[in-house]
């Protein structure tokens, strides 16, 4: 039986309309690679609460839940995850590296201008939502 993984990763946009990413350091995953405020959906947690967490544990901001929409989704072909886009423009506090030992940098990006080193399914669902795509298909997630 096939049992899916759910992640849950922030299009997190400020006034000039970037994008918040973090290089990955550590973890065995796309190391070295920006990818976004990002995390597993625990269980009996919703997605919107799921972000929320991830967001204050990654960054110390506060999230609101009516400030969160769910703007994209893609099944990865890979790794039996869903991942789950959701934009925030709103939020409580000063983004700052909570997690040190889990990423090395933290910069915003103007989506058009993404770095090359970003995981590959992230840019793909960044250039889904510039195009106004809700649904795609990562080509692969491995590490």
């Amino acid at each position: 039986m096939l049992k899916v993984k759910v992640a849950v990763h922030l299009f997190l946009s400020n006034d000039s309309g970037e994008i918040l990413m973090l290089r990955r350091l550590n973890t065995g995953f796309k190391d070295g690679e920006y990818a976004l405020v990002a995390g597993h959906v625990e269980d009996g947690e919703s997605l919107k609460g799921a972000m929320i967490r991830e967001a204050r544990e990654e960054t110390g901001i506060t999230l609101s839940p009516d400030k969160l929409e769910v703007v994209g989704v893609i099944p990865s072909l890979f790794d039996d995850y869903v991942y789950f886009f959701l934009h925030a423009d709103s939020w409580c506090g000063d983004p700052e590296n909570m997690e040190p030992d889990k990423c090395d940098d933290m910069k915003w990006f103007h989506p058009g201008e993404l770095p090359t080193n970003t995981v590959s399914y992230i840019r793909q669902a960044i250039e889904n939502h510039i195009d106004g795509k809700w649904f795609g298909e990562a080509e692969s997630t491995s590490p």
